[in-house]
């Protein structure tokens, strides 16, 4: 008889977590994160999302994965954190080496999506530009026009923004419709626009490397 927590191998008995992997992410990575698992056939890889909102609130971002590690360390072989820096000043990756678990690494996002290395060398020459993601393009009004309070008062436009010069659209996916939505969140910031197809960046090579 074969128990619950037990898996049939080539070997014979395993714990039914052997092979299991959990990725604890950020929300704003959902839609990344399944269409990799999809179009790579990633079956043995899970998905825990945390609330996108928490980079609203970086320092609440190492206890909600403290505790999601803490709950599922117990029920897979593997866990990794499919967060950047995001803010917390080097205290998220400290906490993950205390948990003896891996993240992807970066400053942020738009850093690993566009290739640590690749965003790294435009650094000192693209400090002038704001950057969006598909996931931040199809948010824009709940995760950078309202929190900024711009709804309410959109003169307030030119002091959060004056200092920009250009909207860089990181593109994940070809979608003229999304596009389109990026251009005019652009002109809305009143904003020069450059869009650049990205993929998935240092993003893939990571999940490839956990799914091995």
């Amino acid at each position: 008889m074969i128990l619950k927590d037990e898996v049939l191998t080539e070997e014979g008995l395993a714990p039914a977590h052997v092979g299991r992997v959990l990725l604890i992410a950020c929300g704003a990575l959902a839609h990344e994160i399944l269409a990799l698992k999809a179009a790579n056939g990633w079956s043995h890889l899970d998905l825990q999302c945390l609330p996108a909102k928490l980079h609203l609130w970086p320092e609440k971002i190492i206890p909600a994965v403290e505790e999601a590690v803490a709950e599922n360390r117990g029920a897979y072989e593997t866990i990794f954190v499919v967060y950047a820096d995001c803010g917390t000043g080097g205290l998220l990756q400290a906490a993950c080496d205390r948990l003896g678990v891996e993240m992807v690494e970066g400053p942020h996002c738009y850093s690993f999506f566009e290739g640590n290395d690749a965003f790294a060398a435009r650094a000192e020459t693209e400090f002038t530009a704001f950057y969006l993601t598909d996931f931040l393009v199809r948010q824009f009004d709940a995760f950078v026009w309202k929190p900024m309070g711009l709804d309410r008062h959109p003169e307030l436009r030119d002091m959060y923004f004056g200092n920009y010069t250009k909207l860089v659209f990181q593109a994940q996916v070809n979608d003229p419709a999304l596009d389109a939505k990026a251009e005019e969140c652009a002109q809305r910031l009143g904003l020069e626009y450059e869009r650049r197809f990205t993929g998935y960046g240092d993003l893939l090579t990571a999940l490839a490397a956990v799914a091995r």
